[in-house]
């Protein structure tokens, strides 16, 4: 956890060049997932999340923990809904889903080359080569065990933020870094 309290001025999404974003994040046991310390965190996350409007995941190292976890924001799971009327737009979005002790246990051949931003690069986005399908078996903030299939947005999500665990920022994989458009 970082030692200083964000100030309004300061972002609290840690940014690249802190020394946390680059370590490979602990393993947390049955009893670290159950502790006060633990859920504080995955609701700090959560709610950090939230406020990002162009924001999809968020994992631990992000907010100055060096963790395996990491969020990744409801709205990704929600079904797109063509020609969205005013009622369907009233439905909220699924919860927010936890992923701890992340593993990809599988990949697709296949790979497509996808823009790609992150929360601690901000202000750059950038071409990288990601698996199109990916599988990953975690533990949720209960500590049951699960496994998700995902493909395309999803794939890209589950590699992005297993990246972050693992001390790696999508800027040492990407291409064509480019000025990010803000709107």
């Amino acid at each position: 956890m970082s030692k200083t309290a964000p100030t309004a001025t300061k972002d609290p999404i840690v940014q690249d060049g802190e020394p946390v974003l680059r370590e490979h994040a602990k393993t947390l046991s049955q009893k670290e997932i159950a502790s006060p310390e633990i859920q504080k965190l995955i609701a700090k996350m959560k709610k950090l999340l939230a406020k990002e409007k162009h924001g999809v995941g968020l994992a631990a190292p992000q907010v100055g923990s060096a963790v395996r976890l990491f969020i990744i924001a409801g709205r990704v799971f929600a079904p797109e809904i063509e020609n969205e009327d005013e009622e369907s737009k009233k439905v909220p979005p699924p919860p927010d889903r936890v992923f701890i002790n992340p593993t990809i246990i599988r990949r697709s051949k296949s790979v497509s080359e996808m823009s790609e931003g992150c929360l601690s690069v901000r202000g750059l986005y950038g071409a990288v080569i990601r698996h199109d399908k990916a599988t990953i078996k975690a533990l949720d903030e209960n500590g049951k065990p699960f496994s998700l299939n995902g493909s395309g947005l999803l794939a890209q999500i589950f590699q992005h933020e297993v990246d972050h665990l693992d001390g790696v920022l999508y800027i040492d994989k990407a291409t064509a870094l480019r000025p990010e458009k803000i709107d």
